[in-house]
């Protein structure tokens, strides 16, 4: 194999599928990278069994032939590489040359043949939908995702896809997400994406509207096509949680409030609050505003917002750190907050409509909190 194309295209393609290559494995070859020589280009994978990231990129071909090569020396080599262009050619001994200007290296690759094929996506069930739109859909919904590997099916996201909607749904049993938005559709689907995967997608997606991203799932796996990358994952398996039933539907009192001024509250009030120093943040919503209260070991606080509140005061009790990241997820510059009791969940939706919906358990209070 030999071939010679643009140094920073390349660093650029195996930043990028980097990404799904094993850290360590009992397979050599799970912890490099797969290149194969296509006519005018090169083909470019990583894959740890479980996610798969692979892309092309122009390059001039002068022999045909792949090889697997380290993932982090290769990745660390050409980012060093002097001069714009490489030249890299592999022998039947798999000693691999990287060269560039007056710059040498030579490295021992592994058989391609080592390398485990990726699944193959055969299917005509395809959305297309923004960049922009998928990756907000996305950012907004993953940090209710669970890292609790007892329920692995709050492990991921749930995709809904229907005729004339797509929505995304997180649980963690602490806090629900979920946005939805129009589109068309010849079909519905459900399926649930693994959370590492996600954190894959968001790095490769743009925020253009214009750009589009392509989604594709079977029974076990899901492919996205995103700027000239396609993505494979498994699919997690099992019955996803039935959020309708956690949504309450007895809250009937409204706050409004700005967004910005709830994060910087509730900042506030972490201050005092640790992962070894735990205290809930009482909240006291009435009179036209939001008094928030903390006490721990290390000190007290106390805080005041203005907002649209009901006279008649309702106090509940908040994890701090369910509550900022819930207000940062918000794409709104404010926010209503429909409550009801103080041991019901409380909805954060937006001003108007119903886009996004994020639900926050509330922390039964004591005495002394």
């Amino acid at each position: 194999m030999k071939f010679k194309c643009n140094r920073e295209m390349l660093s650029d393609a195996i930043s990028k599928v980097s990404r799904a290559v094993a850290l360590r494995s009992t397979m050599a070859a799970l912890e490099g990278i797969y290149f194969r020589t296509e006519e005018s280009s090169l083909y470019i994978c990583g894959y740890n069994l479980e996610l798969g990231i692979s892309t092309k990129i122009l390059a001039n071909i002068y022999e045909e032939g792949s090889v697997v090569l380290s993932s982090k020396l290769f990745c660390e080599i050409v980012r060093k590489m002097p001069g714009d262009e490489l030249v890299i050619t592999c022998g039947e001994n798999l000693i691999t040359t990287i060269q560039s200007s007056d710059a040498e290296y030579s490295i021992i690759g592994i058989s391609a043949s080592d390398f485990p094929e990726l699944p193959v996506i055969e299917s005509e069930r395809r959305i297309s939908l923004s960049q922009g739109l998928l990756k907000s859909m996305i950012g907004q919904t993953l940090f209710a995702v669970s890292d609790n590997d007892t329920r692995p099916v709050c492990m991921g996201s749930l995709f809904e896809i229907s005729e004339d909607k797509i929505r995304i749904v997180s649980v963690d049993g602490f806090r629900l997400a979920m946005r939805t938005e129009p589109i068309t559709s010849t079909f519905s689907t459900s399926f649930i994406v693994p959370k590492k995967t996600l954190e894959e997608i968001l790095r490769l997606l743009d925020d253009a509207e214009e750009k589009r991203a392509e989604i594709c799932a079977t029974r076990r796996h899901i492919e996205f096509v995103i700027n000239g990358c396609v993505i494979i994952s498994r699919l997690i398996e099992g019955e996803f949680l039935d959020y309708n039933n956690a949504i309450p539907a007895n809250n009937h009192t409204e706050v409004r409030v700005s967004t910005r001024r709830m994060i910087e509250a509730s900042e506030r009030m972490g201050l005092l609050i640790s992962d070894a120093i735990k205290s809930p943040v009482r909240c006291v919503f009435g009179n036209d505003a939001i008094v928030f209260n903390c006490r721990t070991a290390v000190g007290s606080a106390t805080d005041k917002l203005r907002a649209e509140a009901p006279n008649e005061p309702i106090e509940i009790g908040f994890n701090n750190r369910y509550l900022v990241d819930a207000f940062r997820a918000v794409s709104s510059d404010e926010v209503r907050l429909v409550i009801g009791s103080p041991v019901n969940p409380v909805l954060v939706l937006p001003p108007e409509g119903d886009d996004f919906l994020f639900l926050l358990l509330p922390v039964r209070l004591q005495k002394n909190d």
